[in-house]
């Protein structure tokens, strides 16, 4: 048997859980980890002469905590140094090795480069909908704006190219936009797209439906949706709010199906709430599109878990 270190032995005789270890022990219930594995297995490095990779549950673990927290790869390395709890949820002990700074970064671009963000998504969609969790019936499209730096003092002297501008109210904002549809009972996202903050939401309407919903939600900025010839084929009901202005004169009956309106589509909102509050992803990490949608893929994969913990840790 291994002999603990004295950091573990005052662990173990510590008197209270802490929220990070009820966090960390609610995630790691309720987060498929063989199916994901499975899905990195074929891309991951296998052991042979020289330098041994770790096991791929340990690097998956860690990178899901750098998620969870919102971390760099040198804050990643520190965590798993200083912290007890990320080490065991991890699997690691400090009487071995720990990945470092560098380690953690391949990973990561393991990942991006065959694009298992979005493959590990659609595997816990599948697995939710195994439980029956997936429902169909209509869907709510929304699309929320993700800041980017907008300093110029970098090695090449420019804003990221692939971030743009967009005027939302009376604000300018500068970054990228994370596209949704999320089904309109439990909130779970089915789509997800990503574009420069100065797509127009409407753009990317038929990328979110997954094609079996009877209605569609969405905010005044889907007006006029339904002309789209990408979408006018498809035999939906389009329930799109009107823009403010108009809402503002409306009176009883009109004015009450307009408030049932949003009050459906603010699941949409428990979203963006989510990510960008409880993940801490108000603002991009990385330079380009690929790299932030590769990481929001995977977020979007721990919200619909969070938000079906209810029913799948009972």
């Amino acid at each position: 048997m291994e002999q603990l270190t004295f950091a573990e032995a005052e662990y173990n005789a510590k008197k209270r859980k802490t929220r990070r270890e009820k966090f960390l022990e609610q995630m790691d219930a309720l987060i498929p980890w063989k199916q994901l594995e499975r899905k990195i297995q074929q891309h991951y490095p296998k052991n042979g002469q020289g330098r041994q990779p770790y096991p791929l549950s340990v690097m998956l673990r860690a990178h899901c905590m750098q998620l969870f927290y919102n971390l760099s790869d040198p804050a990643m390395e520190d965590s798993l140094y200083e912290i007890e709890s990320m080490r065991r949820f991890a699997g690691l002990s400090l009487s071995g090795p720990i990945p470092d700074e560098t380690t953690i970064l391949n990973f990561r671009h393991l990942l991006e480069r065959h694009k298992l963000g979005e493959t590990l998504f659609k595997e816990v969609n599948r697995y939710l909908g195994k439980q029956g969790l997936m429902l169909k019936e209509g869907s709510i499209v929304d699309a929320t704006i993700i800041e980017a730096p907008t300093s110029t003092k970098n090695t090449d002297g420019e804003r990221d190219p692939e971030m743009h501008q967009t005027k939302k109210g009376n604000e300018w904002h500068f970054g990228m936009k994370m596209h949704v549809g999320v089904d309109d009972t439990l909130g779970l996202i089915h789509s997800m797209t990503t574009t420069s903050a100065n797509a127009h939401d409407i753009t990317q309407i038929s990328s979110l439906l997954h094609g079996k919903e009877k209605a569609v939600w969405g905010d005044a900025g889907y007006c006029g949706v339904e002309k789209r010839p990408d979408v006018k084929s498809k035999k939906v009901e389009w329930l799109i709010s009107q823009r403010p202005g108009i809402c503002k004169t409306l009176k009883g009956k009109a004015a009450q199906a307009e408030k049932i309106k949003a009050q459906i589509r603010a699941k949409v909102e428990h979203v963006f709430l989510k990510i960008k509050q409880q993940f801490g992803y108000s603002k991009v990490r990385y330079r380009g599109l690929a790299k932030n949608a590769n990481r929001l893929h995977v977020l979007a994969a721990f919200t619909n878990l969070i938000t079906c913990k209810k029913h799948l840790l009972t």
